[in-house]
């Protein structure tokens, strides 16, 4: 019995911290409505509702006030939103000692409904920010945020990265909504989100996210675990122990993340009846719920939303004002929507391709290995003729070999990547004919040879032209042999010392440019 006054007399004292002078504005807002600020697109992109943001986060009662964002997330159809339902009537009582309301009045709130297919997309907000006074006598905004389900048939695994991360990134606490228990592909999937979040933040504090929370329904096993928080710790501590008996794919995993959250907790719920799960006229009366459910739900909700457990958004160590968070909001949804992340993959999809690019690896080692033999390091200059004959036929054994190696994806996932496969191959013939021709010995005396063959010209024109009396001409051929000259002594240097290696490079071009233009055509013609 003294129990149960002290939980009273602490229920009151909740309620009298709801309390503020913005209470005759939150009366007139009581009704509040869910609002779609984050809209899920038919092409699978993400874009704000901005409007509809700052309609809610501008506020002149909130705006300027430090921001608690509660969140909830996890797989479709587990009872997120029929959640909130009650996070709601919590804070729009005030934290009132009878808060959960009575057991005939349907559970209004954000929308939900029984059935197997989702009822929620993008990310929504409640269009009411509740003011709290906490313990220290500071007036804080609470928002609440549902979120669309992951995994359903309609949503890529990147449509469910980008609302978890981007849902975790703006949130003080993170709900992660589990059933039955907390498996070993939840852990995986929190992996993947939580890292796709953390690359959009850029951050580079060790851990990025604030709270993590836990919330496996349906908890089945209370003679393992008893309902509550002190179940949930002992489950959550069975889950995230490393051990050196551990895989250490499995091992970083837990290591990973306990590194992205300050604070991580779990509470075990009971299943609320076969009549909420089984009934589809069932509209969230208490009276259909089992008592179990109902007692769990009188400790989970305080535990999250009192005033002394609320958790103010913070982002690099500073609070956040609502008006601090559109602006967030703002620059992660860009994020998301431009190419700077990679895009998450499915188990399946990550598999076969680095499956097709072992493939492509293992063909493009063959290839290397061949031409090697046909114009390697201590083979003789080989014509480009022969050469690119031999480059057809290597290529082609490289491109059986990727056909012949067994990979997943199937013919049409695999084409890209012997696309690939041959843009790889072209590079590398480039390669190949470019050291074929390096030992080319006439190709690597080419500049001097052009450069020694104008000063032979220029001084025989300059000479021919002094004894002609036409001084004017004999001078031009005596610059240009100069110039000649100087440049056949700095393209000496540039050899010699590798210093200013694009000084040489231009030479070298303009020697190839005479060549082709000037002395080729005439050392033809003088063959013919």
């Amino acid at each position: 019995m003294a129990e149960e006054d002290v939980l009273v007399g602490s229920q009151h004292q909740q309620h009298r911290n709801f309390v503020s002078e913005e209470r005759p504005v939150l009366e007139n807002r009581m009704r509040g409505r869910p609002v779609q600020v984050v809209v899920a697109k038919d092409d699978h992109g993400f874009e704000l509702d901005e409007q509809a943001l700052e309609g809610i986060l501008l506020n002149e009662a909130v705006r300027d006030k430090h921001v608690v964002v509660v969140s909830v997330a996890g797989a479709f159809r587990k009872g997120k939103s029929f959640l909130l339902g009650f996070f709601l009537r919590y804070l729009e009582s005030e934290g009132a000692y009878d808060w959960i309301g009575d057991e005939c009045s349907p559970l209004g709130g954000f929308s939900w409904r029984g059935g197997s297919e989702r009822d929620t997309t993008g990310i929504l907000m409640w269009s009411e920010v509740f003011v709290v006074s906490t313990p220290s006598g500071e007036k804080v905004a609470v928002v609440l945020l549902d979120t669309q389900g992951a995994f359903d048939s309609e949503s890529t695994v990147k449509d469910c990265a980008t609302v978890f991360a981007l849902s975790t990134m703006v949130s003080s606490v993170q709900v992660y909504n589990l059933s039955q228990n907390v498996q070993e592909d939840d852990l995986q999937h929190l992996q993947l989100f939580t890292e796709y979040g953390r690359l959009a933040m850029e951050d580079g504090t060790e851990k990025p996210f604030q709270k993590l929370q836990f919330l496996v329904r349906d908890w089945s096993f209370p003679y393992e675990a008893a309902y509550g928080v002190e179940g949930g710790i002992k489950i959550l501590e069975r889950r995230l122990q490393i051990s050196d008996r551990q895989h250490p794919e499995l091992q970083q995993l837990r290591r990973h993340i306990r590194s992205c959250f300050n604070e991580i907790g779990c509470f075990l719920m009971p299943h609320p009846g076969l009549n909420v799960a089984t009934n589809p006229l069932f509209d969230g009366r208490l009276a259909e719920i089992e008592s179990e459910f109902r007692s769990q739900l009188k400790i989970l909700v305080p535990l999250l939303l009192s005033p002394e457990n609320l958790v103010r958004k913070e982002i690099d160590g500073q609070k956040v004002t609502c008006r601090e968070l559109l602006e967030y909001f703002k620059a992660y949804i860009k994020i998301y929507q431009g190419d700077q992340l990679p895009e998450p993959k499915s188990m399946l999809q990550a598999t076969a391709e680095a499956n097709n690019l072992a493939a492509v690896a293992n063909s493009k080692d063959f290839y290397v290995q061949e031409m090697e033999k046909v114009c390697g390091g201590d083979k003789p200059y080989l014509s480009h003729k022969k050469l690119e004959e031999d480059h057809e036929r290597v290529k082609s054994c490289s491109l059986q070999t990727f056909r012949n190696t067994r990979k997943m994806g199937g013919t049409e996932f695999s084409s890209q990547y012997e696309e690939r496969l041959l843009h790889e191959l072209d590079d590398s013939f480039s390669n190949f004919v470019k050291h074929n021709e390096g030992k080319n010995v006439f190709k690597a005396f080419r500049t001097p040879a052009v450069l020694f063959a104008v000063i032979i010209v220029s001084y025989v024109l300059s000479g021919l032209f002094g004894f002609l009396g036409l001084y004017a001409f004999a001078n031009i051929f005596n610059l240009k042999m100069g110039i000649a000259l100087l440049t056949l002594c700095l393209w000496s240097y540039v050899r010699y010392s590798g210093d200013m290696r694009e000084i040489g490079s231009q030479i070298d071009l303009f020697a190839t440019v005479v060549w082709e233009k000037f002395l080729k055509p005439e050392i033809g013609r003088a063959h013919v």
